[in-house]
């Protein structure tokens, strides 16, 4: 399989079509091989326009949704960034073009070691790896200047908010399946804003999920 052409339909088809503008953002999708950080029997998959499954019931992001998270973000070359449910490293990979240094969170022990290794062997050397229970944020790196969730949550816990630096973004998808949104949290000070920013149906991350309350 070509995946050099594929990487270059999956921009030219499934990324530009989406509003995804940012040069630097289509180049970073060019140049990171996606097949690599999927299972080997899921290799020729690497480039559909869906979800794959990764093992354990996680998955990596279909492009188009995750490329306009990162326009959300506004990454800069200057930017630290947590990137929340690295799963495989790919995520990481693409951000590592275009922030200053990216910290990998990922909670599953074979996905972070798999995601160390993949990373290490082709050169993305801005970019760790840290296997750590993905709701309580990685503190000690903090602050970021930015922060993305790698899977949508039923609400963002107020530790990330605490991680973020003034004048940081959070980006996140809030909410279940086709009810879930985009949203773009910003600190300034001690103080949290957030807005919609498009609709968003994407897999939950694991850890994130509201805990049903009590009834008589």
């Amino acid at each position: 399989m070509d995946y050099a052409a594929a990487r270059t339909k999956m921009v030219d088809n499934q990324i530009r079509t989406t509003d995804v503008t940012d040069h630097a953002i289509l180049r970073a999708f060019l140049s990171v091989p996606r097949e690599d950080f999927v299972p080997d029997a899921r290799r020729p998959l690497a480039y559909i326009d869906g979800d794959v499954a990764l093992g354990g019931g996680r998955y990596l992001m279909e492009p188009s949704p995750f490329a306009k998270l990162i326009q959300l973000a506004q990454i800069g070359p200057g930017d630290v960034v947590l990137d929340v449910g690295s799963g495989s490293g790919y995520s990481s990979a693409i951000l590592s073009q275009l922030a200053g240094s990216v910290v990998a969170l990922e909670s599953d022990a074979q996905l972070s070691t798999a995601a160390t290794e993949t990373l290490a062997r082709l050169d993305y050397l801005n970019c760790v790896v840290v296997q750590s229970p993905l709701e309580a944020g990685y503190a000690s790196e903090a602050p970021y200047d930015v922060i993305l969730f790698e899977g949508a949550v039923d609400a963002v816990p107020s530790c990330f908010f605490d991680q973020l630096r003034s004048g940081g973004r959070l980006v996140a998808v809030v909410g279940t399946g086709n009810a879930a949104s985009a949203r773009l949290f910003r600190k300034e000070g001690e103080t949290v804003s957030d807005r919609f920013a498009f609709n968003c149906s994407i897999r939950g991350l694991p850890g994130f999920e509201s805990q049903p309350d009590f009834v008589f």
